[in-house]
Parts: C-alpha cells; sequence; structure tokens
C-alpha cells in the first residue's frame, strides 16, 4: 500500500489548523490518519486510538497539569510538533501537541494499525507474535516506529520531517469508541480516550459508548 502524499503545512484544512484547537476536540480528529517514520525504510500505521491530555490547572491527569518543567516543555507548542517523553524508566511515548502555542495540550497517540515497513517493524519489536502485536499500545507505537526522546519536539506536519501525521483524506469515524482514559487515577473520570471501533490493533480491550463528534465533544468539555 502506497503511503499518501502530505499535504502543504498552512494550507486551509491541514492538520496545522485542526490542531491549533482544544485537545479533547482535535483527538477524534486523528483517528484514521497516518503516522509515518523513518526507520529504516518508511514505515507507516494508520491510527486506531488516542487519548487527549489538558493544560496547566485544566487536567490531572496530564504532564502539564502544574506548570512547565524541562520535561513537559514541548506540551506548551508549537502546535503540531511532538511531546515525546520517557515512562516506567523503560518505554516512550509519543503526542501530538495541539491547543494554542503557550498552553498546553497534546493528543497521546496509543495504537496504530501497521501498513508499510512491517519488516522493519518486526525487526524493532521482537517479542511480537502477531501483526496486531506490533502496535497495539502506546509504548509498542514507538518501538516499532524507532520514536524516542530524539524526536521530542519535532514538526510532524512538516512536508518532510523524520516522523509526520498525514491526513490522507479518509475521514475518521462518524461514531468512534470512547472511554475514559488508560491507566489513570488522578483525572480518571475524563472521557477523553477515542479509538476505531472493532480494530484488532486498539491498545485495550476496554468497551465504551460509541458517539458521534459532536456528543463526543459536548461530553468532554464537560
Amino acid at each position: 500500500m502506497a503511503a499518501p502524499d502530505h499535504r502543504a503545512p498552512g494550507d486551509p484544512g491541514t492538520l496545522a489548523t485542526l490542531l491549533s484547537d482544544d485537545p479533547a476536540e482535535v483527538a477524534a480528529h486523528l483517528l484514521d490518519g497516518w503516522l509515518i517514520s523513518q526507520l529504516g525504510e518508511r514505515v507507516a500505521v494508520r491510527i486506531t486510538e488516542v487519548e487527549a491530555y489538558g493544560g496547566v490547572g485544566q487536567d490531572p491527569g496530564s504532564h502539564a497539569h502544574r506548570r512547565r518543567t524541562p520535561r513537559n516543555a514541548a506540551m506548551f507548542g508549537p502546535v503540531g510538533h511532538a511531546y515525546v517523553y520517557f515512562t516506567y524508566g523503560m518505554h516512550w511515548c509519543a503526542n501530538a501537541v495541539c491547543a494554542d502555542s503557550g498552553i498546553a495540550g497534546a493528543v497521546l497517540l496509543r495504537a496504530g494499525a501497521p501498513l508499510t515497513g512491517l519488516d522493519d517493524m518486526w525487526a524493532a519489536r521482537p517479542a511480537a507474535r502477531r501483526v496486531r502485536d506490533l502496535c497495539s499500545g502506546p509504548a509498542k507505537l514507538c518501538q516499532a516506529l524507532g520514536l524516542d526522546g530524539a524526536f521530542d519536539g519535532a514538526d510532524l506536519v512538516a512536508r518532510e520531517g523524520r516522523v509526520t501525521v498525514v491526513d490522507d483524506g479518509v475521514e475518521p469515524p462518524a461514531e468512534p469508541g470512547v472511554s475514559t482514559r488508560v491507566g489513570l487515577s488522578a483525572g480518571s473520570d475524563h472521557p477523553w480516550r477515542w479509538y476505531v471501533p472493532g480494530d484488532e490493533n486498539v491498545s485495550a480491550r476496554r468497551t465504551g459508548t460509541r458517539r458521534g463528534r459532536a456528543g463526543r465533544a459536548e461530553a468532554a468539555g464537560g
């Protein structure tokens, strides 16, 4: 399957414009977009699961809830760049930075369906036993695509970026799955996780409700 061409950053309707909104409004619109990195040859996944994280004083589950720090600095902008962080002393996780620059916000890229570059993904994920094990979780996704701290702050909407999120024109699900976020205690009541219903590459087999995008935005803002 050939990877789609990039849309020029700054054009009306591009991801750069989309990502300028609140994370809870943006997140579900990234579903079914492409995440592409350069690991050996170009590797790509279709995004199947995301979570939204807010800024200072807005979201107890966010790294930016208390203040800006050296670790979370990328969350404060520029919009459309990556926030990549290390967790549990062993894993990397990648986010797309959104909201206005200076106001922290990000969408965690939780899982993806492998599309191209599977040989490189298998080499990067030797513990995987099935295709659906390659990218079915935020740490697995980063490992499969070769993403680590060197990508923190990378421009995700640049035409020739090392890692890019691409809108190939495929609409996100009209009724995505929605649930609370995975593995949180603080901020655990926010229904800010969205996923492609029925996709085997989703990280956690959790039940949730399905809502159209307008209904979802209302719930997230409540």
